[in-house]
Parts: structure tokens; sequence; C-alpha cells
């Protein structure tokens, strides 16, 4: 008797205990939320980033557009230092995922500095992410000069997977743009979002990605994109979202940042910070920019409040029509590759005509989400056999950003190394060497028809073909071709050794784990 009464007041404990729980994931979002609106500053020609650009824009076409590639990681983690420490009247920046990490909390650090000094910082981040950040989050938009917005945001912020299955359909639309972007002068666009293994830092794994730095038409375009996000209905002042939460205190947060300066793993990210040309050529006119057409692709803010699949506020058909169709070659990096029958046929349709088509994609061993790669697993035989080439990262890669040794070790970096596993993060596409495009859109169902994303396309024979270039010299060594044997089967290639009958460089449980995803049902929808 006594041990069913002990049992009974487990279960009614549970009962209580999941009611608690469901009421947090019912909770709604505000509904009287003041959106002041805001737009960027126009006039910034006389601070100092608009003194070093403006003179060098004024001597090309108003069309054109100043761009430098940034692949390194640390070079774009100290940019975005240099920038923020540059700027004079504003900082917006736009992003999926900022970690609350040594790289972040640096960041973090260089926003609170910047509106210290009579900066204004727009800061709009999604809100999938944010999971821990509150109280920092709360205390950066007590600033004055800061002001924060959450892109559709959860109601409940102690009850996160619980309001995600009440909420799904609304949850499962994210804003995955990044743009960094000082005085409305220096966008930075790409792929990276901000934390340890987006700028090489991360000790166990770290995300090879791309991005440029954009100076003359470009920066305008992506000040407008990011205007029209900040005053989108989906885009929550900080302050309604977080009411309740005890901000961190300054005391707390210079002791987080001083323990963050005074580690190890800072130290490379501070001398990058002291060694980093890009920002100190750019002001002194010194950097050597490729003036050229660009265009800004992107999604409407209202793609996440639409049916999945409205064409008027995709991306894609945008970048297919900026980009054109290729004669000689396509080359496609993208870690999450799970193509729709549209794109099939197209990729089939130009391997058919002669052209090359090359995808490179994380190998199952690289992959930091399982199910994507079960959803690409299922084309790979019929992309093959219908001449496109396929290529899958090895989680081991080692993939120098340098030119050489001495380049390496001025900018106070060695690239990843083999010591931790490598990931392919970056989203390009390089068209007969002569058109790419840089940017946060995926080859995948979630990027097409569920997230915003957002993108440069740039006719610069320079970066498309360093894009391909460097396929080409790489390839061989970073990534396992796949082919078809003649009984049909898949092999992967390297120069290493002879060919693999399985996914290479992955224990049986990841394996077994990858079966079980393709025996599903299609779930591509959500990838």
């Amino acid at each position: 008797m006594k041990t069913g009464r002990v049992i009974a007041g487990y279960r009614l404990a549970w009962l209580a205990g999941a009611m608690v729980f469901l009421l947090g994931a019912c909770a709604s979002l505000p509904t009287d939320v003041a959106r002041t609106p805001s737009y960027a500053l126009t006039n910034t020609a006389e601070t100092r980033l608009g003194r070093a650009v403006e003179p060098l824009a004024r001597q090309h076409e108003a069309s054109l557009s100043g761009l430098v590639p940034m692949p390194d990681g640390r070079e774009g983690f100290a940019a975005r230092v240099l920038l923020a420490q540059a700027a004079e009247r504003t900082l917006d920046i736009q992003t999926f995922i900022w970690h609350d990490d040594a790289t972040g909390t640096l960041l973090f650090e260089q926003v609170r500095l910047a509106a210290r000094r009579g900066v204004r910082v727009r800061l709009l981040l999604d809100d999938l992410n944010t999971s821990g950040l509150d109280s920092l989050l709360a205390m950066l938009a007590a600033e004055p000069n800061i002001e924060l917005r959450l892109f559709n945001p959860f109601a409940s912020r102690n009850h996160r997977l619980l309001g995600f299955l009440g909420d799904f359909e609304r949850l499962n639309r994210r804003m995955h743009n990044k743009s960094f972007t000082a005085d409305n002068q220096v966008s930075v666009v790409g792929g990276r979002n901000i934390g340890d293994e987006y700028f090489d830092a991360s000790q166990d794994g770290n995300f090879i990605d791309n991005e440029v730095v954009a100076v003359g038409k470009e920066p305008r375009e992506v000040s407008a994109l990011f205007d029209c996000f900040w005053n989108s209905v989906s885009a929550y002042p900080a302050q309604a979202i977080l009411k309740g939460v005890a901000p961190m205190s300054a005391q707390a947060f210079d002791e987080k940042v001083a323990a963050v300066r005074s580690s190890a793993l800072a130290q490379p990210y501070l001398n990058a910070v002291l060694r980093s040309p890009v920002v100190r050529q750019m002001l002194a006119r010194e950097l050597p920019w490729e003036w050229t057409a660009a265009q800004l692709v992107f999604d409407d803010p209202e793609k996440v409040l639409l049916p999945p699949g409205a064409i008027e506020t995709q991306l894609l058909p945008r970048l297919l029509d900026a980009m054109g169709k290729p004669e000689r070659e396509l080359d496609l990096v993208s870690p999450y590759f799970v193509p729709d029958e549209k794109t099939m046929a197209k990729l089939t349709n130009l391997a058919q005509r002669g052209v090359r088509v090359r995808v490179l994609t994380n190998s199952l061993a690289a992959t930091d989400v399982v199910p994507v790669y079960a959803g690409y697993a299922k084309f790979r035989e019929p992309l093959l056999r219908s001449g496109v080439r396929l290529y899958e990262l090895k989680a081991t890669a080692e993939v120098s950003r340098y030119k050489d040794k001495e380049d390496r070790d001025a900018r106070g970096g060695s690239g990843i190394s083999a010591r931790s596993t490598s990931a392919l993060h970056a989203k390009n596409i390089a068209a007969d060497r002569e058109r790419a495009f840089v940017g946060s859109f995926n080859l995948d169902p979630r990027s097409e028809h569920l997230n915003t994303e957002m993108g440069l396309v740039v006719w610069s024979p320079a970066l498309a073909g360093a894009i391909s270039a460097r396929l080409d010299e790489r390839l061989p060594l970073i990534a396992y071709e796949l082919k078809l044997a003649d009984d049909g089967e898949l092999r992967w290639f390297d120069a290493e050794g002879p060919p693999q009958t399985v996914e290479p460089d992955t224990s049986f449980g990841r394996r077994l784990k990858f079966r079980l995803l393709k025996l599903l049902p299609s779930f591509d929808w959500l990838l």
C-alpha cells in the first residue's frame, strides 16, 4: 500500500510538472509591441570609413562595387573587430547564430564599446540559437545606444523544446541571413555565423567558410535589406520578449571578458586583430579592391509568414536569373546539399549538354547534421549516372587559407589543422569561372522554402576563377570523389589509398544511424 501511494505521488508530481511545462510551452508572443521604425544613416561620408571608401568609389561607375574575398576565419573575426572599432556612426549586424563563447564574447565586447562611444548599434538576431543568452542580451539591450531585436522569437524562454513542439509551424521558419555593416560604408556578407567554430577557434571542430568585404554600391543595398528585416513584424524588440529577465551586471560581463582575454584560446585572435591587414589597408586606401558588378539576392522577411514555396519571396529564382546559364563549368559548394526535382533536372540537363558540373558537400564523417546527409544520399546514384561529379569533404581535411608559410605567419594563423575535425560551411557557386555566388543559401529545401537567405552574385573572373581553381588544386587532397563501380555500387576514391565501399572515416554506429534515417519516409521538406 505504501509503495502504491509513493508511485501515485510520483505520478501526480509528474503530471503537475508536465502541466507547468505545457503551460510554459503555450505562452504567446506579446501583441502590444511598440516597434519604432529606424533606417540606415546615409550621412556617413565624413566618417573614417567614408573618407577611406567614397573617394575610391567615385573613381568607378556608381553601379560597381569594390570586393575583397575573405575565406580565412581569423581574418573574418579580426575584420569585424576592427570595423566595429573604426565605426563612428552606425553598426548594423544581422546573424543566425551568435555563440556565448570566446570569439562571441569578444565581439559582444566590441559592440558595447562602440555603443559607449556614441555609435548607434542595431543588432538583429534570429532567436533559434539564443538559449542561455537572455541575461547577456538584456544587459546589451539596456545600453543607451544599442537596439536589439529578436527575429521570430520563442514566447517561453525556459521551455524552448516544448514551445517548439507547440508552435512548430512558426518556429520552424528562421532568418538565416548574415551581414555586418559599419557606417553604411562597408559590409561583410557570406556564410559565417559568430562563434568559435566559424572563426577556426574551436578545439573540437571548425567550419570551412567564405565571405566577402564589400564597399561602393553593395553596403547601401545590404543596409536597405537590413532595414526591411529590422522593421518587419517578425522582429521583436528584445525588451518585449525578455520581460522579467534580470540583466547580467556590467561587472559580471567585464569579468567574463577578462577571463576570455587571458585564455590561451583567445591569444591567436587578439594577435590576428593586431596583424590583420584588411581594415588597416582599407583606411589607408591601399586595399586592392576588385571593382565589378554585383547583385544582392535575397528573400523578403515575409517569407517566414507565407506558405512554403511562395515564389515571389524566394531567393532562388533571383539567384538563377543572376547567375545565367553556364556554358562550360558549374561548381557548387554546399554543406547541406539536398536537391529537389527541379534542381536535379537542371543539373542533369547541364551535364548532358557537356557542362562540367562538380558538387562539393560534406561527407558523413564531416557533416554536423546526419539527417541532411541521409536526405542527400538518395540522390547520389542518379546524379552520378547523369554525369554530375560528386565530392565529399573529409572530416580531417587540412585546408590552408594562406599563400605560403610567410603569409600564414604574417597573419598569425595556420588555418585548419588535422588535429580537429573540419566541416564544410561555405555556400559558393562558380559558373564558367566568370560569375560567382557567396552567401548564406544552401542548396536544400530548408533554404529554398523555409528560411530567409541572402548573398551576392558577383561578375568576377578573379573570384569565380579562384573558387574553381581552388577546387582543381585541393579536391584530390581534401575530398573523396564518388563513382559508380561496374556493379553499380558506390565507391569513394581519394589520392591516399584504394577505393572504399562504405562511407569513409565513420563508425558503425554513425553509419547505422544514417541508414535508419534513410529508411524513414521522405522528410526532405524539413532539411
